[in-house]
């Protein structure tokens, strides 16, 4: 909760490296190295498998995720979780207009809210467990009144993959309600109301 407090600024983290210019709010991609990104980039057409939205603590920035339980990571090692360190940033073409005090206080408020939720390898549309974009896109939501992306149905993805088959075979016992809704990274990604902060390669420090 403590990390939270910090979403109250917007200023930029003087603490990223050089090349980065972050602020609060800004959405964050890569490539995961997780055992399920394979089989999650298959069906939905994208080598970015994971997101994350950008907190800010003692004006360092730190990746809100849901990647285990839902938690607050040091920007670092979300980076080095991404394979060949490949980062991409993304920000509301408006987001000083639409982050508002209120906005942040209430976006506070959903993290708060679901900080510690198990990740929902299942893909399941409540709040019981959460998986990563689904964490990004009701922040946004609840929290902003901001759609991101486009919600779709799990029958829309590629399902037909055999890596895919595995993972649903795996995750829902092959036991699938085709109708869904889920919200994929790569949805969120292309959001035309999101500008490219970033897209490349982040060297170490």
């Amino acid at each position: 909760v403590v990390f939270w407090i910090m979403l109250g600024s917007l200023s930029v983290a003087n603490a990223a490296p050089a090349n980065l210019d972050l602020q609060m709010g800004d959405i964050v991609f890569h490539d995961s190295q997780s055992a399920q990104s394979v089989a999650v980039g298959l069906a939905t057409n994208s080598r970015y498998t994971h997101t994350g939205i950008i907190v800010m603590r003692r004006g360092k920035p730190y990746v809100l995720e849901a990647v285990g339980p839902v938690k607050v990571t040091r920007l670092e090692h979300f980076i080095a979780d991404g394979k060949d360190r490949h980062l991409v940033v993304k920000r509301l073409k408006d987001a000083q207009a639409v982050l508002t005090p209120g906005n942040r206080k209430r976006m506070r408020r959903i993290g708060a809210r679901l900080m510690g939720r198990s990740y929902d390898g299942k893909f399941a549309w409540d709040d019981t467990d959460i998986y990563c974009s689904e964490l990004v896109f009701k922040v946004y939501l609840e929290g902003a009144g901001i759609i991101l992306g486009t919600v779709q149905r799990i029958g829309d993805l590629e399902l037909d993959r055999p890596e895919v088959k595995t993972l649903i075979a795996e995750r829902r016992r092959g036991k699938l309600d085709v109708s869904e809704p889920i919200i994929t990274p790569v949805s969120i990604l292309n959001d035309p109301r999101l500008l490219t902060v970033y897209d490349g390669i982040v060297p170490r420090r």
